[in-house]
């Protein structure tokens, strides 16, 4: 069975392949249509050829004295040359050779020319028809009718015969087309590879999104997980063999505690999945940010770590959840990584009239080689999900603004998260 990516990588293919049937469809209608225009014109450039020498020579038939046909001045002027002209006389309606070139350039079917010049008389116009050779090539035949002795109807027709089985200028354009319609379907495929590659790219990304989701899922939650299960076990132990309250009070305190982060963690990580997927449309209203991030404070539990608060009043638009989940994770790192181990962490968070919020701490900062890549998921740290930065940095675009990270006067980390005011 194909995997989704599998499955997507082949719809590409097929897009490919129908974007290039598509082109290579069109590309031989409009290359026919180009042929068989150019094998018009040819043909009509014939006709006009042929007629214009037909009926001059048509013009040339003379008779003597006695009523027959002096075809002297014809010889004198048609020779052998192409396009060859032979006389037919209709008599009641039975065509009969009258003169025929000796050395013909083509060998007509005589079927075809006295047909064609039957047709003449009997309309007494000129006509055009396609004809073919002893060997089968095709041949353009014309037939301008000439009078008889007394004037008053065709005695018989001129025929003119000319070869139409296509010069080489015919032959040049036709591989030109096929080859530039080759070059034009391949280009059109390469094309059609490289859009679909792109519209499917969202879907990849997605799917991408999905399993990074569960792995974020699957790795931070197994932990914790196996630990709970050690801790309740160890409870139990305790409370069914040798009863000692102090271990069975920590074991269970230390279960509360994990507990609660698995809940913070799958709060992340679903908050985490609806950003990247899109589905998380932030509701925008205008917010006092202020008031927002003294909210976050009075609600987190500091743990005997010291925090300060200082505010001005700012106004900006976007959505309460996610700017309060942001300040929350910005906060719980400083309380987790902002200080020296067994030292109570100082943490400061400022809000100004701009819309920025800044949080400070004591602890030992970040190192400038790891500024980069600090709000990529799995960067914050060891005994942490890694995932809260990067959420605080997703919540900062969606809003418009942004996530920075620089040193702290006090020598630790300093995050600045902007965003725009109403």
């Amino acid at each position: 069975m194909l995997t989704a990516e599998a499955r997507i990588r082949r719809l590409r293919w097929r897009l490919t392949a129908l974007f290039a049937l598509t082109s290579a469809l069109a590309l031989a209608g409009l290359a026919g249509f180009a042929i068989y225009s150019d094998s018009n014109a040819r043909r009509d450039q014939l006709d006009d050829r042929l007629r214009l020498r037909g009926t001059a020579t048509a013009k040339l038939i003379v008779y003597d004295d006695q009523d027959r046909l002096d075809i002297q001045s014809l010889l004198d002027i048609v020779g052998t040359e192409c396009p060859q002209v032979t006389m037919v006389t209709v008599t009641s309606d039975t065509p009969a050779i009258a003169y025929a070139p000796p050395k013909p350039c083509m060998h007509a079917a005589e079927a075809d020319v006295r047909r064609l010049a039957t047709t003449a008389v009997a309309q007494h116009s000129a006509v055009s028809a396609d004809g073919h050779t002893a060997d089968g090539r095709p041949v353009r035949l014309f037939a301008a009718p000439f009078d008889g002795p007394s004037g008053e109807s065709a005695a018989g027709a001129v025929v003119l015969a000319a070869d139409a089985s296509g010069s080489q200028a015919q032959h040049q354009l036709r591989l030109v087309l096929i080859i530039g319609s080759l070059v034009l379907v391949s280009v059109s495929g390469l094309a059609g590879h490289l859009l679909s590659g792109r519209a499917i790219r969202p879907a990849l990304t997605s799917l991408r999104q999905q399993e990074e989701f569960l792995a974020d899922a699957a790795h931070d939650l197994r932990t914790p997980a196996a630990t709970l299960r050690a801790l309740a076990a160890t409870a139990l132990h305790e409370q069914a063999g040798h009863p000692q309250p102090a271990a069975r009070t920590s074991a269970l305190q230390r279960t509360e505690h994990l507990a609660a982060r698995m809940g913070d963690l799958i709060d992340g990580l679903l908050t985490r999945a609806r950003l990247m997927a899109g589905v998380a449309t932030p509701v925008r209203e205008p917010l006092r940010l202020d008031q927002l991030v003294e909210a976050v404070v009075e609600d987190t539990d500091t743990q005997g770590h010291r925090v300060t608060v200082v505010t001005e009043r700012a106004v900006v638009v976007g959505d309460v959840d996610l700017l309060h989940r942001a300040v929350a994770n910005l906060l719980g790192n400083a309380l987790a990584h902002g200080h020296a181990p067994g030292v109570p962490a100082e943490v400061r968070l400022a809000v100004t009239g701009d819309g920025t919020v800044t949080v400070d701490d004591s602890g030992p900062g970040v190192p400038p080689e790891l500024a980069g890549s600090l709000f990529e998921r799995h960067r914050s740290g060891s005994g942490s999900s890694g995932l809260g930065l990067s959420i605080a940095s997703w919540v900062a675009h969606v809003h418009g603004g942004s996530l920075t990270v620089a040193t702290s006067p006090t020598g630790g980390a300093r995050f600045v998260l902007r965003l725009a005011t109403s």
